[in-house]
């Protein structure tokens, strides 16, 4: 299926949960994202999903009857301990659920049964949303890529597979954290000049602001996924912060990539935007420079040319434990936009599967650093800095060429639309630890 507009992205509809009518707010009635919390005093996850500053727990929903009969799918999935029972239901179903969860939080004859199963989102904590069984990390910036090859390659800083294909590698799904968690500065190998390598803790600590994608039903291994049927494989979105640690990577990547400069944390904000949500803010795939060869046809569809980009601002802002002390505000950094992407997320999708690789409910795929053309929007510090060499001035004084123990680095996206209620996808927050 193909997501279209609906009722429940209706900008005149409002909730009886006064919060997420305010302007601003991340999470209106048009949004509605799926996750997993659980309360002080409770170790059992449970599923939710925000609205304004509350968020409705849906298997006290199951419990109260609110999805009626034959709904017995649904009503395990919204029972369970993470999202995965969900992300296998299917577009159907989870276009379906929404409809019913818009209809429970926005029309006032189900409000004395729902208000009761609200609770404030900040007396929760919250937790990754999914048991992730695998987590793929591309490469699909073009502005990116070429900014750091071009410093390591300055002749030729785009290998001649780049505008054939989605360049990924596979992550370490172990490591991948929830927002808020500590962040441990890594130890490694770095090298030494001529000398032999040292081991110690890394000096050049990176954040990588990137997108990432939830599986949903999956295929069957050795059967691809056809680039017309990828939106339906994607449940979701988040925001992930691919941690990267440039000195000890730039030691161990050849020939086979990155590995221990990745492997030791991965942060990923709690709440899951649906692709349904996202409707309203889809747009036009990156316009390939003319002379950029065409994608190759299990690539391409005209609908994914036409809507297979979407509209998503994301912002960088740190704090340092300075700044902090001084109630200074975070600092921001930098402002890109998810659409510069020269790969779709369906073309991401849909290469991850050409080969007969199985996708499985719950497994991540991350788009890789989102850079775009300006300096302002680039996406991590290597190239903010360009390796250093143009550090990084705060508030309080303090640069920043790498990140410094103490520092907190805060990620967050938006979608806007004239005519639409603009929706978001919270924060994404991690803080370096010695």
């Amino acid at each position: 299926m193909t997501y279209q507009l609906n009722e429940t992205h209706d900008p005149a509809r409002r909730s009886w949960v006064e919060s997420a009518n305010q302007p601003g707010t991340d999470f209106p009635v048009q949004n509605l994202p799926f996750g997993v919390f659980r309360t002080a005093g409770d170790e059992r996850a449970r599923v939710g999903v925000a609205i304004g500053d509350r968020i409705l727990d849906l298997a006290a929903c199951g419990r109260a009857g609110l999805w009626g009969e034959g709904h017995a799918r649904r009503e395990a999935a919204c029972a369970s301990a993470s999202l995965n029972l969900m992300m296998a239901l299917g577009a159907e179903r989870w276009s379906a659920l929404r409809q019913r969860l818009s209809q429970l939080l926005s029309d006032e004859r189900h409000r004395r049964a729902v208000e009761p199963l609200l609770m404030p989102a900040g007396e929760v904590e919250m937790l990754l949303p999914a048991a992730i069984g695998d987590y793929t990390d591309f490469y699909a910036s073009v502005h990116h890529a070429t900014n750091v090859g071009s410093m390591f390659r300055p002749d030729n800083p785009l290998l001649p597979n780049y505008k054939y294909l989605p360049v990924g590698y596979h992550g370490r799904a172990s490591s991948i954290v929830a927002s808020g968690a500590a962040v441990r500065r890594p130890r490694g190998q770095t090298q030494q000049g001529e000398a032999p390598p040292a081991y110690g803790p890394s000096r050049q600590l990176d954040y990588e602001l990137e997108v990432g994608l939830f599986i949903g039903p999956g295929n069957e291994q050795g059967e691809p996924i056809l680039i017309a049927e990828a939106p339906e494989q994607i449940f979701g979105l988040c925001l992930v912060n691919d941690w990267s640690a440039r000195d000890i990577q730039r030691w161990e990547y050849q020939p086979l990539g990155p590995f221990l400069a990745k492997s030791f944390a991965t942060t990923i904000s709690p709440w899951v935007v649906t692709l349904e949500a996202l409707a309203p803010f889809r747009a036009p795939a990156f316009r390939r420079p003319e002379g950029d060869p065409a994608p190759l046809p299990h690539l391409f569809s005209p609908e994914d040319q036409e809507r297979g980009g979407l509209d998503l601002t994301l912002e960088v802002r740190l704090s340092t434990a300075r700044m902090r002390a001084e109630k200074i505000e975070p600092a921001p950094l930098s402002r890109g936009n998810f659409r510069e992407m020269y790969w779709t997320p369906a073309q991401m999708v849909t290469h991850h599967a050409s080969n007969g690789c199985n996708l499985r409910p719950g497994d991540l795929l991350a788009s890789g650093t989102v850079s775009g053309p300006t300096k302002e929007s680039r996406g991590c510090l290597l190239e903010l800095t360009w390796r250093g060499e143009e550090p990084v001035r705060l508030p309080t004084g303090e640069t920043r060429r790498f990140l410094e123990d103490g520092d907190e680095v805060i990620f967050g996206g938006r979608c806007a639309r004239e005519g639409f209620v603009g929706i978001g996808l919270g924060e994404c927050r991690g803080t370096v630890h010695e």
